[in-house]
């Protein structure tokens, strides 16, 4: 769980700011002012710090210059109701992530959080790379063809700067294949930086991927890279690029082509030398044909395309990857019996890797013992699926019109907010509002956060 700290001495900044992030899943902490900050520091592990500019005992500016030289790894986000253009340069200057003013957008403090967190991941994942001497590949587990021959078409596409259109169901392991050709590659000293597609609204899409100068739009305190220019002699990963809207695949088109890119409210185009490998879960030739996807696009991404199996394809590297699984969670013996090898192997894993590697989790938690059989398994299974089984809604029939639909909502709601862990950010997401108006309709019907 990634944990942030608040350094504000206004009561009522440090509540509402904490309740919207608790909301979505943070540990938040709390500080009236940067000295308490900084002890606090020393035995909590942050990951981002929403530091006030006007502060007492010691001002913010001055704070994060020592938080700075300090604490490296932390992002920080300056916030103030008495900004000013200088103000902000000077902040971003001596480090700030960002520069947030004062009253505080519901939005854009999420907004801001995340990418925080994604450059901090992004900072911990190269510096993983760097220290880790295991070949990629290598963790790839599987015996059967499919597996060997994505391993193969790994080793020979890693040494070219050719683009890769990497497809396959959820869950399958497409990530982790864009990440193997990146450290096999000339450029894996260089950043990797990934790009979820379907998570990030259209009208924030460009501004993603291209960055901004100063002034571009209300918020444009500073200039700030894109994803593409963030990657600039490394590999860009396009996950999820059959979801990006139409609008967006045009200027990522004209990117790739040129190998230049030109930021919101800029005059110039920057040159970049950017690998691109992107990802997919759809059908893109059949959304060309139906015209939700450019076909130019396509062709330029598929250079070398790579199939990631479903465990549907493989069912032999079943057990071998619920081995390895559960000696990575530190259980180093489990058997099976025969029966429950059969079990597990004509399962359809509609999860894929993702549920097979959430099975030993509950293994690992629920089963201390080295033998597990098919009840348990039967079991354990059963739980897995049981989120995927929307609960038969009560009958509407006596009700007005108005009355069935609040009736509906409210049930629907409940359902893909427990479904989503409790996190707004991710329901919001995945039924297509913005957080904000889900919170104003949890907070309607009265369904807890």
């Amino acid at each position: 769980m990634n944990a942030i700290l608040i350094i504000d001495d206004e009561w009522g900044i440090r509540t509402s700011l904490a309740a919207i992030l608790e909301d979505e899943g943070y540990k938040v902490f709390s500080a009236e002012h940067a000295i308490a900050g900084i002890e606090l520091l020393n035995h909590e592990l942050i990951d981002v710090i929403f530091l006030d500019v006007l502060l007492p005992k010691m001002g913010g500016l001055t704070a994060l210059e020592k938080l700075r030289s300090e604490f490296p790894q932390i992002e920080i986000v300056m916030i103030s109701g008495h900004a000013n253009v200088d103000m902000a340069v000077r902040a971003v200057k001596l480090g700030a992530f960002d520069f947030l003013e004062k009253p505080l957008s519901l939005d854009k403090v999420l907004t801001v959080c995340r990418n925080a967190l994604t450059i901090q991941n992004l900072k911990k994942e190269n510096q993983i790379l760097k220290k880790n001497s295991i070949k990629e590949q290598d963790r790839i587990i599987g015996a059967t063809e499919g597996i060997q021959r994505v391993r193969d078409l790994i080793s020979q596409a890693a040494a070219s700067d050719a683009r890769i259109l990497i497809t396959g169901e959820n869950g399958t392991g497409k990530e982790l294949v864009a990440r193997a050709i990146h450290r096999l590659s000339s450029r894996q000293n260089k950043a990797f930086v990934e790009v979820n597609c379907a998570a990030i609204p259209d009208t924030l899409i460009e501004n993603e991927l291209f960055g901004h100068e100063k002034g571009a739009f209300t918020d444009a305190v500073s200039a700030r890279k894109g994803r593409f220019e963030a990657a600039d002699g490394g590999t860009l990963f396009l996950d999820e690029i059959g979801d990006m809207s139409l609008a967006a695949q045009a200027k990522v088109l004209r990117a790739i082509q040129e190998q230049k890119v030109q930021r919101l409210g800029g005059e110039k185009p920057i040159d970049i030398d950017t690998r691109i490998v992107a990802a997919t879960n759809k059908n893109l030739e059949q959304e060309c044909e139906e015209g939700r996807f450019r076909q130019d696009l396509f062709f330029r991404l598929n250079v070398i395309p790579i199939h990631m199996p479903s465990l549907r394809e493989r069912r032999e590297d079943i057990p071998l990857l619920l081995s390895h699984f559960l000696k990575e969670l530190g259980k180093t013996t489990c058997e099976f019996d025969a029966s429950t090898a059969q079990l597990l192997s004509s399962y359809d894993w509609p999860g894929n890797i993702r549920e097979l590697r959430n099975l030993a989790e509950r293994i690992v938690v629920l089963h201390a013992g080295k033998r597990v059989g098919v009840e348990a398994i039967t079991a354990l299974l059963s739980k897995t699926n049981s989120a995927e089984k929307l609960e038969s809604l009560p009958s509407f029939m006596d009700l007005t019109y108005n009355e069935a639909k609040e009736a509906f909502e409210k049930n629907y709601l409940q359902y893909q907010f427990t479904k989503h862990d409790g996190i707004i950010s991710k329901t919001a997401e995945a039924i297509g509002i913005y957080p904000s108006n889900l919170h104003a309709k949890l907070r309607k019907y009265k369904i807890k956060t």
